[in-house]
Parts: C-alpha cells; structure tokens; sequence
C-alpha cells in the first residue's frame, strides 16, 4: 500500500484495536500471526471454539507473531443469533426466521447465489431453499433443548445459536466463556425480525443474563492483560518500524497538476 496521509487522526493511544473477519480456522491463525483480533462468523459450537482459541492464544505467545499494526489486539470474538424471551416458543417465533436469513445470505453472496441487480429475491429463495442449505426450520425450533450453534438431527445441522429461554442463553454463553473466546457478537436485526421484538430481546438479556457474566468479566479483564502482556511486548519487540515514504514521494499544492 502507497504512503498515504489518512485524516482524521485517530485519538486513541494505543492504536485503534485492529480485527480481521474469519470463517476458517486458517483466517483466525492467520489474525495470531499479525497480532489481529478474530472475529469469527463460522458459528462454531463451544467445543470447537476451545480448539482455535487455545491455537490463536499460543500462536499470539510464539514468534509467529510479528504485529502488522503499532499495537497488538489478542482477542477472540464469535458471532451468534439472539432473540431472548422468558417464553421458549415466542424466542423461535420472533428471532429463527430472522437468524436464518443471515446465514442464508451469507451463503447466497460468498458462495453458492446467483444475483440479478434489482430482480433477484434472496428472502424469496431463502423460503423455498432454506432447508436444503442447513437452515430448516423444524429442526432448528425444536423445544427444551440445550442450545448449540447448530442443532444436529441425523446428520442434519439447522442454525439456532442464543434464541431461547434467558437459561438456555446462560447455559449456552458459559460455553464460550470456558472455551476462552473474549466476545460474543449478537444478530438480531436481520431478514423481517420486528425492531420492538429486538429491543424487548435486548432488554431481557440485559436483565436476566449479561449480569453474570459483566461481572466476571470486570474481575477477569485485568488479570487476561496481566498474563498476555509479555507475550505482546515480545511480539512488538519483533515489529518493524514503520516505513519511510520514497524521497520523491511528494503531495502537490491545492490546484497544481
């Protein structure tokens, strides 16, 4: 990338936390390596997250790691569909549908659609083909059971995530929380989900849930920075420093060709 002058300066010191979006395992080694935070949006189970969390933390402690900003962020986030209720059946009547065109789309744009400027229906297809693509509905909105990324039937995966009960949201998160990812990343505001339902969702979970683990977090934050901080001052030691511009490099007078 050329040298250029980026205006407005950002004020924060250190730099701004830096993030790279990653659905594979390889993208979220790839992050450790440049000091980046994962954003994952693979949906992955608790289980499967321990296995790239407990790789990202070590790569972040390895010489691999030589930051690509001023500033390392170590940081796992996944992303999850949330619709919280205390009624189980209203949580998947409000939130399912709305989950499952996100990930529909996902899959309609990065791999599998066809799109017609103006003409194309993803919400039309989505209808007729969800099923076929690992968003069937049935599977997805079964009852009194422990929430997952992905509910699982016969081989068969359906997306469900955080739509459910305030304690199967708990039991869910804790998951995470043990599997060591830093963030969880709500989906709410997706395919027809209704702005009041949101807002009543976010005010539930605001209540009912995230007051545990706010409180863990506010005990754990310090001593996670505490433990990573030889880990990130060595791989900044290991940083170049920023690059000249060319001695040519020269930025005209306003009007001057």
């Amino acid at each position: 990338m050329p040298p250029r002058n980026v205006v407005p300066k950002p004020l924060q010191k250190p730099h701004p936390p830096l993030w790279v979006a990653c659905s594979r395992r390889e993208t979220i080694h790839l992050a450790a390596t440049k000091g980046l935070g994962a954003l994952s949006f693979s949906f992955a189970e608790p289980g499967e997250a321990r296995a790239f969390v407990d790789d990202y933390y070590a790569t972040i402690a390895s010489p691999e790691c030589v930051p690509a900003g001023f500033a390392v962020n170590p940081s796992v986030a996944v992303v999850t569909p949330l619709l919280c209720h205390p009624d189980e059946a209203t949580a998947i009547d409000r939130g399912l549908d709305g989950a499952h065109f996100f990930g529909y789309s996902l899959g309609h744009y990065y791999v599998y659609g066809e799109q017609s400027p103006g003409r194309t229906s993803i919400w039309e297809q989505f209808l007729e083909r969800r099923s076929a693509f690992g968003f069937d509905r049935d599977l997805a909105a079964r009852e009194g059971v422990e929430l997952a990324a992905r509910l699982m039937e016969q081989a068969l995966g359906s997306l469900r995530g955080a739509i459910g009960t305030p304690d199967q949201i708990r039991r869910f998160l804790r998951g995470y929380e043990e599997a060591g990812v830093d963030q969880v990343i709500f989906i709410s505001q997706t395919g027809r989900t209704r702005h009041e339902h949101i807002c009543e969702s976010l005010e539930t979970f605001a209540r009912e849930v995230l007051p545990e683990f706010a409180e863990r977090d506010a005990a754990g934050l310090s001593s996670r920075e505490e433990r990573l901080r030889p880990a990130v001052a060595a791989a900044l030691a290991r940083r170049p420093g920023p690059r000249p511009a060319p001695e040519n490099y020269l930025i005209p007078a306003a009007g001057t060709a």
